[in-house]
């Protein structure tokens, strides 16, 4: 399952850089028409940012992931 989570996670991740990719490539041709597609691309990176945010507080508050401490013990002391 935690297998799944990660999969989601990195297909959103995917969803928003190619939505800003679609973005940039509408804004850089400037035509009237790509007025609107450059807005549906930055509406569809918006929609796909809150949901990979509420894939992530259902996995977190469902067990699927949890928070972990740093790997390192930290700063030494003075």
């Amino acid at each position: 399952m935690k297998h799944l989570v990660w999969l989601l996670v990195l297909a959103c991740l995917l969803g928003i850089v190619i939505s800003l990719g679609l973005g940039l490539y509408h804004l850089s041709r400037g035509t009237p028409q790509d007025s609107a597609r450059l807005a549906r691309a930055l509406t569809v990176r918006i929609t796909v940012s809150l949901l990979l945010f509420a894939l992530l507080m259902l996995a977190w508050y469902f067990g699927l992931i949890a928070p972990h401490s740093l790997q390192g013990r930290g700063a030494p002391p003075p």
